[in-house]
């Protein structure tokens, strides 16, 4: 059985289930902004005013591409300065590949991480005075 859509699913007898790609944004969005090291994820303006007027864009700095049967997914990220840009980068890759393997069964073909930005604002304690 050749499959036409990588998010299609077909199970004997019980019919066929079918992930949105929007989903695959948000899985792949929340599971790189929950890696240490991870500033912010890059959205366009639409998001932005979006977030400005309290709605929350999980899948903002994802993009999910379905060409040739394949599932490639583009992250867009902003680091915090200091930390290991290729350590942090493949962390983003494996944390996305194993949300999404065990949130809907798929494996992706590529994971490319974009780094867009370094985040140099650090959050420095407050100084105790004695």
């Amino acid at each position: 059985m050749v499959e036409n859509n990588p998010l299609e699913m077909v199970k004997e007898g019980l019919g066929k289930i079918e992930i949105a790609p929007e989903v695959i944004e948000v899985i792949a969005g929340i599971a790189a902004s929950e890696v240490k090291g991870v500033a912010t994820m890059r959205g366009n303006f639409a998001t932005g005013v979006a977030e400005r007027l309290g709605k929350k864009s999980h899948s903002k700095g994802v993009r999910v591409d379905l060409s040739n049967n394949q599932i490639i997914i583009d992250v867009y990220c902003v680091l915090n300065f200091g930390v290991s840009i290729p350590k942090v980068a493949k962390e983003i890759q494996e944390n996305i590949r194993q949300a999404l393997l065990n949130m809907t069964g798929l494996e992706t073909d590529e994971i490319n991480v974009h780094i867009v930005n370094i985040n140099f604002e650090s959050q420095k304690e407050p100084a105790v005075e004695e």
